[in-house]
């Protein structure tokens, strides 16, 4: 489990075909603090296990269906991503509870500055806009968001610079692909509240 607090942003420094997956080897800093082998941590959101640490690297492996359902496959030497560590019972959780587990791949519509803010227009699978709340919480690259706007499937969030200058958001163009977790509260509602329509349907 995560916060969508990143704590840094790390560079890809390889990327090798393994099987049917692939292995990342990723520079960083900050979690290395007390990163471990067996260690879970959020590579753009992406929740893996690392494998194996050599000084400041550390390496990850993705199986093909993380591939196929995240911006993991898109990844090549050199492009940053963000990193965090899971959280712990001491933690302060300054973001949301993000699992790691990605829904589906959003798509960058637009990006303009507001005053002191940015807004992200994210195109995101329709499927998963029923657990889209206005100014509920969403995870995009691993960075915990507030939905600003809902309009269908497309939703505007805001971004501080602090976020955009300290994350990998700061590449983002028009049509990037974007991780995108929606809020885990939601989806466990929406799935209790169709098993309780469906058992009252039964029931009549």
């Amino acid at each position: 489990m995560f916060t969508g607090i990143v704590e840094e942003v790390g560079k890809v420094v390889s990327v090798k075909a393994k099987g049917d997956g692939k292995v990342f080897s990723i520079k960083a800093k900050r979690v290395f603090e007390d990163l471990k082998v067996e260690d879970s941590i959020a590579v753009d959101g992406v929740c893996q296990t690392v494998f194996e640490i050599k000084g400041d690297v550390f390496d990850v492996f993705a199986m093909s269906e993380t591939l196929k359902k995240t911006t993991l496959r898109d990844l090549k030497t050199g492009d940053i991503v963000n990193l965090e560590r899971a959280l712990t019972l001491s933690t302060r959780l300054g973001g949301h509870l993000v699992q790691g587990h990605i829904d589906g791949v959003g798509i960058v519509e637009g990006l303009k500055r507001q005053s002191n803010t940015y807004l992200l227009d994210i195109r995101i699978p329709p499927e998963f806009e029923k657990f889209v709340v206005l100014h509920g919480s969403i995870a995009v690259n691993g960075v915990s968001l507030t939905v600003a706007r809902k309009r269908g499937s497309l939703i505007t969030v805001s971004l501080i610079p602090y976020t955009l200058e300290n994350t990998s958001l700061k590449i983002l163009r028009r049509g990037s692909r974007l991780n995108i977790e929606t809020d885990i509260v939601g989806k466990y509602l929406y799935q209790f509240f169709k098993k309780e329509a469906s058992f009252r349907k039964f029931s009549e």
